[in-house]
């Protein structure tokens, strides 16, 4: 939950419940109880780290680190550094065209991405997969990715790349941050 709370900057409880995999009413009463303990601030609905929380967390990361397999972990990771650039490739394709702005004028060209955006998802699905079955913390990713490509399917292309909301892209940079 801190993790998540860390991540998103400002965040709120729909937000961490989306990020964690569990029920907003549970991430609900769970910050109130992580606002009570000093280790989140309430402001307006949102919640963002104290000091005291950012020391919390690092004490349960270095717990999990202890408990897990980081040989194993830092070997997805050696391996999501391959789809991270193809990533990177994607994103830049579907923002530039020939050095120039997309207007995303060309229906074709834009469809070709995001056909290679589900062609990715289908390939990468399977390891972050396997980054869960090692790490637990990062199990909700598959279906966070899942849900973003399923947007852009749906024809909302935001979803893509737009941050502050689970866009792939943001999931995808949360990821990052987490291995």
């Amino acid at each position: 939950m801190l993790q998540a709370v860390r991540l998103k900057g400002r965040t709120t409880p729909p937000d961490v419940a989306a990020a964690t995999g569990q029920a907003e009413p549970a991430v609900t009463a769970l910050l109130g109880e992580l606002a009570q303990a000093g280790h989140v601030q309430e402001a307006k609905g949102r919640y963002r780290l104290t000091p005291e929380g950012k020391e919390a967390l690092g004490a349960a990361l270095a717990e999990e680190r202890a408990g897990i397999d980081t040989a194993a972990l830092e070997a997805l990771y050696e391996r999501f550094d391959a789809f991270n650039s193809e990533f990177k490739e994607l994103a830049s394709a579907w923002q530039q065209r020939d050095g120039q702005p997309n207007d995303h004028g060309d229906a074709a060209y834009d469809q070709a991405i995001l056909d290679r955006v589900a062609d990715l998802h289908g390939r990468f699905l399977g390891l972050v997969q396997e980054m869960g079955a090692v790490a637990p913390r990062l199990a909700a990713y598959p279906a966070r990715f899942t849900a973003a490509l399923e947007r852009i399917q749906g024809g909302d292309h935001a979803f893509l790349l737009r941050p502050i909301i689970d866009s792939y892209h943001t999931v995808w940079f949360e990821l990052h941050e987490d291995l």
